[in-house]
């Protein structure tokens, strides 16, 4: 009889590495074989198999039946040909991230890498092209940390069909598909949860991903706490083991929290936290992860923003876009990448490398810890449709704060109506403020500080868009 296996998770604890707390904007990348439809959301491989929701319905009128078209078949058309990693580079080089990779595979069981594990793959289908290999060389080449993300844990049940006649019950699909299992295993938490061989070939994947990129980076989605205890501390474990310098960033409890770095889906905090974190949030203003017909794209000047306060409070913006089927990308996201990146040009100095202030902010808007909790999953499950959540626009009297060199640095969320900013929490017994400038000039600015706050009088003339930052040298204290 085989001993127990002991997870010693305290043996592989982990900080957060310098770099990783310096970087706070990353971007990835949702792509695959369900980027072809384009239809409603990346979870398209999933609900097309649900009878009465849209992406069936979508899916029967324009493909034909489960049974004789199925997802498998979406993997021909998926050619990327227009995949150009060194563009990807670029573009992610333009837009300010400082780390950045795309879905290594989604919950599709489609690998974008040169997998032996897995022979359902971007060489051996679709592009016939190592999507992960090739980007990561070309990020590297430009300086860029990678990041591999993993949403295969979603893989159990994820296929499973109300259809019966589906393709996916057919035994000689297994490959695409994983073995036919309850229906009731596609839940966010299932009654019966996965065996080990589905557990070892989800841990085997990570690490084979690690042993031939060397991620910097590892971004798990949820769900991942049905994976078997001892294949998830195998895993970190080997991961550690290889990339000392590396970080991994998972959801809710997935993982013990000093084995990583938390990330928070679509969310945020009314407050700092005493350790780094990560949000991942969307470009996309659709209600997708993925490109679909018609695209939308929030506005630079609200990731900015987003930006903005999840740095103030310690943690860094993980930011999506998706490419369209042909690995290109559409000259919506373009544009928006492109004025982030513009933005931080002239402003990142406030952001990389920076550190909270005693307090992230001041102003009228209110902001409260907010994410995508697993009740929202939940729900998405059963209606096929992402629970919105709401933006909090911030305003001119809304301010973030960072530190960094002994500087202060109060980023304005808009030019002032009358040509003056007024900062409450650097009034006068605050902080003693000897100059103030413009990022992006080094032309001094009027101030004074008086028992009701700091006044600040603007320049004449805005020196870039959407957000301001006031750079504070302070007196040295004595």
């Amino acid at each position: 009889m085989n001993e127990q296996f002991t997870c010693s998770w305290q043996s592989i604890k982990h900080d957060t590495p310098p770099w990783f707390a310096d970087a706070k904007f990353g971007l990835f990348f949702h792509w695959g074989p369900y980027s072809v439809p384009a239809f409603k959301d990346e979870w398209y491989s999933r609900n097309m198999y649900c009878k009465g929701l849209p992406h069936n319905l979508h899916h029967e009128e324009t493909y034909g039946s489960l049974k004789d078209f199925g997802y498998k078949d979406f993997y021909p058309m998926f050619t990327g040909d227009k995949f150009d990693p060194d563009a990807w580079a670029d573009l992610a080089v333009r837009s300010g991230a400082r780390y950045a990779g795309p879905v290594s595979e989604h919950c599709d069981n489609f690998s974008l890498w040169d997998s032996r594990v897995n022979p359902v793959n971007s060489i051996n289908y679709g592009p016939k092209r190592d999507i992960v290999g090739e980007c990561f060389q070309a990020f590297e080449k430009r300086g860029i940390k990678t990041l591999a993300t993993f949403h295969h844990q979603w893989l159990w049940g994820w296929f499973m069909s109300t259809d019966n006649e589906a393709d996916v019950y057919k035994p000689e699909n297994e490959l695409y598909y994983g073995p036919a299992l309850p229906l009731e295993t596609n839940r966010y938490e299932p009654y019966r949860y996965p065996d080990k061989a589905f557990c070892t070939t989800w841990r085997k994947k990570v690490e084979e991903v690690v042993e031939k990129y060397s991620p910097d980076a590892l971004y798990f989605d949820g769900r991942t706490f049905i994976i078997q205890e001892e294949d998830r501390f195998r895993m970190a474990e080997h991961y550690y083991r290889h990339m000392k310098n590396g970080i991994i960033t998972y959801k809710l409890e997935d993982f013990p929290k000093n084995l990583g770095v938390l990330d928070v889906e679509r969310g945020r905090f009314s407050a700092p936290k005493p350790f780094v974190w990560q949000v991942d949030d969307r470009l996309e203003d659709n209600i997708t992860w993925c490109i679909v017909q018609n695209p939308k794209y929030r506005p630079a000047s609200a990731i900015i923003q987003q930006l903005c306060d999840t740095v103030s409070k310690n943690g860094n913006l993980l930011l999506n876009v998706g490419p369209c089927a042909d690995g290109s990308f559409h000259p919506g996201a373009v544009k928006e990448l492109y004025a982030i990146g513009d933005w931080l040009k002239i402003n990142g100095e406030a952001i990389y490398g920076s550190r909270p202030f005693r307090v992230s902010g001041e102003g009228p808007t209110e902001i409260e810890d907010s994410s995508y909790d697993p009740e929202k999953v939940k729900q998405q499950l059963v209606t096929g449709q992402e629970a919105a959540l709401k933006d909090s626009v911030l305003t001119d009297q809304d301010f973030r704060f960072t530190v960094q060199g002994g500087f202060l640095y109060a980023i304005s969320m808009g030019w002032p109506q009358n040509d003056c900013w007024k900062i409450r929490t650097l009034k006068k017994g605050m902080e003693s403020i000897e100059r103030i400038t413009l990022l992006g000039s080094q032309d001094s600015l009027s101030f004074v500080q008086t028992e009701e706050a700091l006044f600040v009088q603007a320049p004449k003339k805005k020196n870039c868009n959407h957000a301001y930052t006031l750079k504070l040298t302070l007196a040295p204290i004595r």
